[in-house]
């Protein structure tokens, strides 16, 4: 089973938009496995869209992959979302990796744009159902309580045969609709015991119904900082105020792995232990300085002790 970890930004941490370009080449230089941007169309946050992120990427890299993580389905149209990820998988020569969520019911997105986010699971399972024939199919006819279309088609298709639908949520609906459309599975901010029971849910599901998912395709998400709780960016990170546990007294070490490097190691062989392999890494940075030095050292530090590879850098594997 294959170990490997990605970085993700949330809200934008850089000084300016080139370094966030900087940033990916860097990781690309490092054999890095992929990069992966979250999604929030609705935030005083400044989080980048993630469709054009993931072309930005395609064009200023050429080995590393990289996903989302995760778009919001029903606050799409899976047409247009389809054939953007298509393009951008057949422009990067198949390096997408595409995952989707159904949303928080109480995101802002919902009243901003006058949506009823009751439905969106059925609205999701729909979507996804869509994506993946639209990926795959010549010509699409599909009616659903949601959509319906008649004859569609989308070329050029996707270079990855079977792209990825990745997809994300810890709702017991989720998993279940990750074991009947999805072929994988990476867990929001969660602790390593939650993340082993939606692998056992997923896994139970998805061989009920007769299909499998590779034991390589459950992962984990995990913020991260080489420092101390301590360390004002921490408090002012905005996934911690958001989330409220910014609040004095609160236990961040419940979803937060913050001191050493060895102390960020043996976190996520816990995670290894609960049956995740792919990792995605968001360095708890602030500004250039802060977020290239976490970046170095999270790589060198972390990322090596648990890979199950050597990493070579990119300039040294041209040479």
């Amino acid at each position: 089973m294959a170990i490997r970890a990605g970085f993700m930004i949330t809200s934008f941490p850089f000084d300016g938009p080139r370094s966030f370009f900087r940033w990916a080449e860097y990781l690309e230089r490092q054999r890095i496995d992929s990069i992966w941007q979250s999604d929030r169309l609705v935030s005083a946050d400044p989080y980048l869209e993630a469709m054009s992120t993931m072309a930005t990427l395609a064009g200023c890299t050429e080995k590393i992959k990289f996903g989302m993580n995760a778009i919001v389905a029903p606050l799409r149209d899976p047409l247009v979302l389809a054939k953007e990820c298509a393009t951008i998988d057949y422009l990067s020569n198949g390096r997408l990796l595409p995952m989707f969520g159904i949303g928080y019911p109480r995101a802002g997105e919902w009243a901003a744009t006058g949506r009823d986010s009751g439905d969106r699971g059925a609205r999701s399972s729909e979507f996804f159902e869509l994506l993946r024939r639209l990926w795959a199919e010549e010509s699409v006819t599909f009616e659903g309580k949601f959509y319906r279309y008649e004859n569609a088609t989308i070329t050029p298709r996707p270079v990855q045969r079977e792209l990825p639908l990745w997809i994300g949520g810890s709702a017991e609906a989720a998993l279940k609709r990750t074991a009947r459309l999805g072929t994988g599975w990476i867990g929001g901010i969660a602790t390593p015991e939650q993340v082993r029971q939606a692998i056992e849910t997923i896994s139970t599901e998805a061989t009920r119904l007769g299909r499998r998912i590779e034991p390589d395709h459950y992962g984990a998400t995990l913020a991260c900082r080489i420092g101390s709780l301590d360390d004002p960016v921490v408090a002012n990170f905005p996934l911690v105020k958001r989330t409220g546990t910014g609040e004095e007294g609160a236990d961040l070490s419940a979803f937060l792995a913050v001191g050493s490097a060895k102390d960020i190691v043996a976190r996520l062989e816990a995670y290894k232990a609960a049956g995740a392999s792919k990792f995605v890494l968001l360095p708890i940075a602030m500004g250039d300085k802060d977020m290239f030095d976490q970046t170095e050292r999270l790589c060198a530090e972390v990322v090596d002790a648990i890979e199950d590879r050597v990493r070579v850098p990119l300039d040294v594997a041209k040479a």
